[in-house]
């Protein structure tokens, strides 16, 4: 059997049906464009780290495939190469388990270093500026929240009014919504964590139910002036787009206004572990680990003041 063989029977069997219908479409993508392209053809018993090595190394220096199939011949991420790692590790390690092959040959290779993307965060001193350029756009309620909580925008856009508990003064997060193929898919957040409750300032609460008023009949928090349904994650995106420019702002992507919540929270002394629960964040590790560059200037400042305590204190015993 090859290893194209194996992965096809590995991928029907063991991965597709207990993974979201989104991550199988980018694991039949990497399959087909990359693993069994470059390593498909070899004898499962025979598949080395070496091979596997190898075209880790050609895909991430020119394994780029445009969307009609064919290869561009640029680079990949390393994010995508991790991506196809991880894929080959959990295939070949099922074939361990049914005793086709004596060891797991991934385990001899080292995939690309994880990469970070850039964070660009907007000044607090420029977050009026944002929100007034939102509020000319007419969807000030959508941002204003979203810079409240952190919410991903799948999240933000899936929000209901019964999500809403205006006494409480409380949002659910139980649902997502993602663009797949030109259609609006919802789904439960990928883990545990994601479903949570999350506490929300009294402003929020009233400019949400100053947004209802607008639309009482409408299911959606924020329906879509277009087709009354949710938002297309990608045209919230480009909107995301339209108020930093109108604001003179600094492009970034919509994913950085969670970065910008959670860099407020902090700086407003928000303590990690609550903060993790808030992002739905999987462990408060990743978290710290996430925003270490906010936290040294938090526990700095900490110091300062306890410092500055200190001295009084001892300035006291003369």
């Amino acid at each position: 059997m090859t290893l194209h063989e194996w992965i096809t029977v590995w991928f029907e069997t063991y991965s597709k049906p207990v993974i979201r219908p989104s991550t199988a479409e980018s694991y039949q993508s990497f399959i087909k464009n990359h693993i069994s392209p470059g390593i498909g053809s070899i004898p499962l018993d025979l598949l080395a780290p070496l091979d596997i090595q190898r075209m880790y190394n050609n895909i991430r220096a020119s394994g780029r495939v445009c969307k009609r199939g064919i290869t561009a011949g640029k680079s990949l991420s390393s994010q995508l190469v991790r991506g196809v790692h991880s894929i080959l590790s959990q295939c070949m390690e099922q074939a361990v388990r049914e005793r086709m092959i004596q060891y797991n040959p991934v385990a001899g290779c080292k995939p690309p270093p994880k990469e970070r993307n850039e964070m660009k965060v907007i000044p607090p001193d420029r977050i009026r500026e944002y929100l007034k350029a939102a509020d000319d756009y007419s969807v000030l309620p959508m941002f204003f929240l979203e810079l409240c909580t952190g919410l991903r925008r799948g999240e933000l856009l899936a929000l209901l009014w019964s999500d809403l508990n205006a006494v409480a003064l409380t949002i659910s997060v139980t649902k997502q919504v993602a663009g797949r193929k030109g259609e609006l898919v919802v789904s439960i957040p990928k883990t545990p964590n994601s479903i949570r409750t999350i506490a929300i300032p009294e402003q929020a609460a009233d400019l949400l139910a100053a947004e209802h008023e607008k639309h009482p009949e409408n299911l959606y928090m924020f329906p879509s002036p277009v087709t009354g349904r949710m938002y297309y994650p990608d045209s919230v995106g480009r909107l995301h787009k339209k108020i930093l420019s109108k604001a003179g702002l600094e492009k970034n992507r919509f994913h950085d206004l969670r970065h910008t919540a959670a860099t407020l929270m902090l700086q407003s002394g928000v303590d990690i572990k609550t903060l993790s629960s808030m992002l739905g964040h999987y462990s408060a590790g990743f978290t710290l680990d996430t925003y270490t560059h906010v936290t040294d200037k938090v526990h700095h400042e900490a110091a300062r003041k306890v410092g500055q305590f200190m001295k009084q204190a001892t300035c006291a015993m003369n």
